[in-house]
């Protein structure tokens, strides 16, 4: 018992502690609320890839600014069903850049986004039904749990930003790991997917897998509505259970289309060719990936904020399946003046009975995971707050893979959330 609460307090404090730094830091807060590109006063634009604003340089006025994003939950977890499993787990993620503008027209910003996941998952990943991707510390898949992100270090970034007048921009990008241009704006950054502690189960499936690929070098051509951007990689995924930051080859390439329809509504679609995927498989030459996506926020008069997110994915070639689709609905309706936020997810896949260690006809076959949650903020800072919520999933499983499942199981979370947002000038 002392041992399991040794572990709790080692695996959460830590994280918490280095979040909390960042709600406390009193320096003058700029933009620290943002949610979509029309909060980003006329010095930011808009990032699609953390969903945040980032600095553009202006001629006369020399700008130096830092960043600090942390997100972390304490969750219990608690399964029904023969493959179930009551766990604590510990998602987390900090993240942090450092800019300054450089002559007229050109910003240089570093960003270097971290997790400890390594540490705060057990051996067996992050329990969750129906969930697949990556090879655990001994070659084994990980089944029914969500593999740790890549850890310490999660992303590695260095860009320049050129200005072109307004807030239409050029931004170059070199990743040691990073994100290429592709899919849905990840789910630990994007407003909807940052309620929720678990990762969704179309992240393999089309969706943002490629968020912690290895040696990005890409560009972002953003000009009035519309943002063109392109990238080359290298395909290979990350092993979670490794502490490293390799450069490997370019061998990969992703194109991304997006345009804002108007200040609360934009999307995105894109493809990319990844030579190599699985460092465990030899014989996947190659995948084919395919996203789109699109976000939607509104907010009433009352003060309320509705936001939603939908996900489609495809994926060609992935664990040797000529075909995997995947559909994902999210939703959060929170206030900024209330501690209540309502949130949940819906998710339609299909997956193949080899990827779930199933004996049974290997046939995709669809699965579907229908999630509501509540958070109640219990404390806010002026740039962080700590709430209390929990989750209940139901799993709706095909026949076929009943023997393993039984009949639709349940799935709860309850957990504690720290998360934190500070922007300042150097």
């Amino acid at each position: 018992m002392q041992i399991f609460k040794n572990k709790i307090f080692s695996s959460f404090i830590f994280p918490v502690y280095l979040i909390s730094f960042s709600v406390s830091a009193q320096m003058h807060d700029m933009q620290t609320h943002a949610m979509s590109p029309k909060d980003c006063s006329e010095m930011l634009a808009w990032d699609f890839e953390t969903a945040s604003c980032q600095p553009l340089a202006m001629p006369g006025m020399p700008s130096s600014m830092w960043m600090i994003h942390g997100n972390t939950f304490a969750v219990q977890s608690f399964m029904e069903s023969p493959r179930g499993r009551n766990q604590f787990s510990v998602p987390n993620m900090i993240m942090g850049d450092i800019g300054t503008s450089v002559g007229k027209k050109n910003y240089v910003n570093l960003d270097l986004m971290m997790t400890f996941e390594k540490w705060t998952f057990s051996d067996r990943g992050y329990p969750e039904f129906l969930q697949i991707g990556e090879t655990d510390k001994d070659d084994l898949p990980y089944v029914d749990a969500q593999h740790p992100h890549s850890s310490p270090v999660m992303g590695l970034t260095l860009s320049d930003t050129l200005s072109l007048g307004n807030k239409d921009h050029i931004k170059f990008y070199f990743s040691p790991r990073g994100q290429p241009t592709e899919g849905p704006v990840a789910f630990m950054h994007r407003q909807t997917g940052m309620v929720n502690p678990d990762a969704p189960l179309g992240h393999h499936i089309g969706q943002d897998v490629s968020h912690i690929s290895s040696t990005v070098l890409g560009t972002s051509f953003h000009l009035g509505k519309f943002t063109l951007e392109a990238s080359v990689f290298n395909g290979t995924e990350p092993e979670p259970t490794k502490v490293d930051l390799p450069i490997d080859k370019l061998n990969s390439h992703a194109e991304r289309l997006i345009y804002e329809f108007t200040d609360d509504l934009y999307a995105m679609a894109s493809a990319s060719y990844v030579k190599d995927p699985e460092s465990h498989d030899l014989s996947l030459k190659r995948i084919y990936r395919y996203s789109s996506s699109i976000y939607y926020q509104k907010k009433f008069e009352s003060g309320l904020m509705f936001h939603n997110t939908f996900i489609f994915g495809l994926v060609n070639f992935y664990d040797h399946y000529s075909k995997l689709r995947s559909f994902g609905n999210e939703f959060l309706l929170h206030s900024m003046d209330l501690p209540h936020n309502f949130w949940g997810r819906i998710e339609l896949l299909e997956r193949g009975a080899s990827q779930l260690r199933i004996e049974a006809t290997n046939n995709p076959k669809w699965v579907e995971a229908f999630t509501m949650g509540y958070t109640y903020d219990i404390c806010k800072f002026d740039n962080g707050k700590i709430g209390i919520g929990g989750s209940i999933t139901k799993s709706i499983i095909p026949s076929v893979f009943e023997n393993a499942y039984g009949t639709d199981p349940l799935s709860g979370k309850i957990f504690i959330q720290l998360s934190g947002m500070k922007m300042g000038p150097l």
